[in-house]
């Protein structure tokens, strides 16, 4: 687990301990040999690291340099434009230019909705009737109309645009999506992802659901080993979300470098590879 065993504080024999129990070991056939194996899709590989701001640059930069280590070579870099309402470039030029080398190294920015919790107060119910899609929790578009909404993704694009760093994607934090959200993305990005699937502004959803191995959703905790020990053994496309705060449980990073070990055959590619963009 080489840099990410002194943060977390797992050893060795703890990383053995959860990979021999984690449910994703070759679940599904596997025999090259056999007629499915034959005609099975490409085994492909697609890594998010979500919530990039100033406060969390470091410890995304730590999850990067790991994956590296693993031989992943693209990544989708989830950046949040506006933290606390303040463009992210003029609080850390520093994480602008990491961002912009990541980039030149054939990473992905993506945008990550606009400022996470911004938004008029709960007590406020013209939001209530907006159905939300692809996820539990209200997220930061529930409450923002269909003009409100393009308001926001319009400005997180500038913010992005302006520090060199043009948007390839969309994904909300907590895929949480709303029906107005979901109709002005198809104008604006070359993709977006949902919990369950990439989506472009034309053709059909490339279904491939997310393992977010932080399982913030008490329904995904549930359905979780079984989800990933379906997905992990027979999916064309394998989908790993991380998140910063994912440092401080050694469980996870155990669970995710036992994947990336299983799949290290895998090329890695960003949503505009897997949709064509």
């Amino acid at each position: 687990m080489s840099r990410l065993v002194g943060l977390d504080g797992t050893g060795a024999a703890g990383g053995r301990a959860l990979r021999g129990a984690w449910p994703t070991a070759d679940a599904g056939p596997r025999g090259s040999g056999s007629a499915a194996g034959r005609h099975r899709e490409p085994q492909r590989l697609a890594v998010s690291i979500h919530e990039i701001e100033p406060a969390t640059w470091e410890r995304c930069a730590l999850l990067r340099e790991w994956l590296a280590d693993h031989g992943v070579r693209r990544v989708a870099l989830l950046v949040v434009p506006a933290p606390d309402l303040h463009p992210f470039d003029r609080r850390s030029p520093s994480l602008r230019d990491w961002l912009a080398d990541r980039l030149a190294d054939g990473d992905e920015i993506v945008q990550q909705g606009f400022c996470p919790g911004r938004g008029r107060p709960s007590g406020e119910g013209r939001w209530r009737g907006v159905p939300r899609v692809g996820h539990a929790g209200p997220g930061e578009f529930a409450r923002l109309d269909a003009e409100e909404t393009a308001r926001a993704l319009d400005a997180g694009r500038r913010i992005l645009r302006a520090a060199g760093l043009a948007p390839a994607g969309f994904v909300p934090q907590g895929f949480a999506y709303t029906a107005p959200l979901h109709a002005a993305l198809r104008e604006r990005y070359g993709w977006w992802a949902t919990s369950a699937a990439i989506h472009a502004p034309a053709g059909a959803p490339l279904h491939a659901p997310a393992l977010d191995l932080a399982g913030a959703d008490p329904v995904a905790r549930a359905a979780g080993p079984l989800r990933r020990r379906v997905l992990a053994g027979r999916a064309a496309l394998l989908r790993i979300e991380l998140h910063p705060g994912d440092l401080d449980h050694p469980r996870r990073v155990a669970a995710a470098e036992s994947l990336l070990r299983r799949h290290a055959g895998r090329p890695a590619v960003t949503g505009s590879e897997l949709v064509g963009a």
